[in-house]
């Protein structure tokens, strides 16, 4: 990556209400918000968080290296200080003036709903990729510079991060991006800058009521992606909404956004539809009517979720000029995304199935997928992550146990609250129901896998591709899939 440099005087002019203590103008070389990976020559962001001031580590960034910082009140540091109302806003526009304005020259897919973003984005990067098309992707499991992989700590980085990453993608000279865009992204200003040319919506349920409150709440902050696209008719760079017209949430989208909007779905008359659709333990195969005419898909992906996804990918692909041909070949390679809906098969005569379900919208649609190829018993091993939307957990555990015959109740990333206690407020809402409560998650594992039977089916729900259990203030090595392996291995 080339070296930035940039003087602190050039960067300010960006910026149109700030106070600034001291008059120097030093060389800028890095933009940092946190004081640990600030080093000689950063220009250092005091962000305040939920859970941490940044303002407190002022000190510590000017020990590291800093030679200047911004901030939204008094810091005692010796290096000039800038002063603005809010720091994050300040950030994303500084980040985007630092690399260059990078989204201007890509091709940027933004795609924000409750379920199906992860998959979406990686379905719409494997049809840019069948077409020849060089792509980055940035989402929940990692960010993708053409081949080059990074981990990620949010499903939508910070601006400073992001954008930095949209310039390293023009220097490896892709041309099209597909970005998870998340509802605490959008509210707190990450994409603040982010110049999309599409962006897309899933579906609209329950989740992450904690930190929105109400559902009403969530869907406005949903709706923000749209009304990013703003309200400039550019017949050489147009904009456009794709959603998913069967999802309620879509008609106030269309109003939050001046953009062409482009729909697609299967119970409802859409730009783009899927009819037909015929469902086996195997794969799914549907009709695809487009303005252009209709043509047979065979995907290897399950259930109607699938379905959806897959529309919200072709349609994406075909207003961004992907013939036909490379968007149903790509749609009918694609095997799944990592812990989705993903099979973990040491042969044994049962079925284990692993996915990220961990609303009650997604965990319905999954063992509903379930139950139409179910020849044997359905096992469902689910719980509720602490700290998160806490009215949730009784309806997921209603919907396991009126869908699987064999639920269990346990834990998922119970961070710091009493893993027990999490349970029973699963268990309230199942009163007089059948259903097993095992808090160690890997013990919950082991005693499905041990108890399953002939054609029997275990969907592990809520983890995922997560590697992860959060326990306290401890995060510890755990795999769902690898746990699953290692029960069928000693069972054989």
């Amino acid at each position: 990556m080339v070296k930035f440099m940039m003087r602190l005087q050039e960067l300010l002019a960006n910026l149109h209400d700030f106070t600034e203590k001291g008059n120097a103008n030093p060389f800028i070389t890095s933009l940092e918000m946190d004081s640990r990976e600030v080093k000689k020559g950063s220009l250092y962001f005091c962000i305040t968080g939920s859970t941490f001031d940044g303002h407190m580590f002022a000190s510590d960034a000017e020990a590291n290296g800093a030679v200047a910082i911004i901030a939204e009140k008094e810091v005692h540091v010796s290096i000039p200080v800038v002063l603005v109302k809010d720091t994050r806003r300040a950030m994303a526009v500084l980040a985007d003036a630092f690399y260059g304005q990078p989204t201007h020259q890509l091709h940027l897919i933004g795609v924000t709903g409750t379920n199906g973003k992860t998959s979406i984005s990686h379905i719409i990067d494997e049809i840019f990729n069948e077409a020849g098309i060089k792509t980055g992707l940035i989402g929940t499991m990692y960010t993708k510079i053409g081949e080059q992989l990074y981990e990620m700590k949010n499903t939508t980085p910070e601006s400073v991060l992001l954008q930095k990453y949209f310039h390293k993608m023009i220097e490896e000279q892709v041309k099209a991006v597909v970005m998870e865009v998340s509802s605490h992204a959008l509210d707190m200003g990450r994409v603040h800058g982010c110049d999309f040319n599409i962006a897309v919506f899933s579906n609209l349920t329950q989740d992450h009521l904690d930190y929105h409150h109400t559902i009403q709440e969530y869907r406005r902050v949903k709706g923000l992606l749209f009304a990013s696209l703003g309200n400039r008719f550019d017949k050489d760079n147009p904009k456009f909404a794709v959603l998913n017209i069967d999802d309620p949430a879509s008609k106030e989208f269309v109003k939050s956004t001046s953009a062409t909007v482009v729909t697609y779905g299967y119970h409802h008359t859409a730009d783009i539809m899927a009819s037909n659709i015929r469902m086996t333990a195997s794969g799914t195969v549907f009709t695809l009517k487009t303005p252009f005419g209709s043509y047979e898909v065979n995907l290897k992906l399950i259930g109607l979720f699938s379905v959806y996804n897959v529309l919200a990918a072709i349609t994406t692909s075909i207003i961004s000029g992907i013939p036909i041909a490379p968007i149903i070949t790509a749609v009918e390679k694609v095997k799944g995304v990592p812990g989705r809906f993903e099979i973990v098969n040491q042969g044994q005569n049962f079925t284990v199935i692993v996915d990220y379900a961990h609303t009650p919208d997604s965990l319905e649609n999954v063992l509903k997928t379930v139950k139409q190829f179910s020849k044997g018993k359905i096992f469902v091993i689910i719980g509720c992550g602490g700290d998160r939307d806490r009215s949730k957990r009784p309806i997921m555990a209603k919907i396991a146990t009126k869908l699987a015959d064999v639920p269990i109740f346990t834990s998922d990333n119970p961070r710091s609250e009493d893993p027990i206690q999490i349970l029973k407020e699963m268990e309230a809402g199942v009163e007089g129901e059948s259903y097993i409560t095992i808090p160690d998650r890997e013990k919950a594992i082991f005693y499905a896998i041990s108890n399953a039977g002939d054609n029997d089916i275990i969907v592990i729900a809520g983890k995922g591709h997560e590697t992860y259990q959060i326990i306290g203030n401890k995060t510890y090595s755990f795999d769902d899939r690898l746990v699953a392996a290692r029960a069928i291995s000693e069972l054989n």
